[in-house]
């Protein structure tokens, strides 16, 4: 996969594969960070892209000393994974 780049103003990680965007979608609320959604088009589906956009979330996250949650179907499932 190419490079995760974390568009903080934006509150995002996203990625660019074979001229496609994925991106997790967050926000920080009582000091958790909080997955709202994971966009993988089709395309470039069934890769473990969203897998690596939602761990790279949760690392920032450990490392910044948030809690993490998900309110995104795919982080709550990666989540109960963990």
């Amino acid at each position: 996969m190419e490079t995760i780049i974390h568009d903080e103003s934006g509150c995002r990680f996203e990625t660019e594969v074979d001229g496609y965007k994925a991106y997790v979608k967050y926000r920080i609320v009582d000091h958790a960070l909080d997955v709202v959604s994971t966009v993988v088009p089709r395309e470039i589906g069934g890769r473990g892209i969203a897998a690596q956009l939602v761990e790279e979330a949760y690392r920032y996250a450990e490392a910044c000393g948030y809690e993490c949650k998900a309110t995104c179907s795919y982080a709550v499932a990666w989540l109960a994974r963990k």
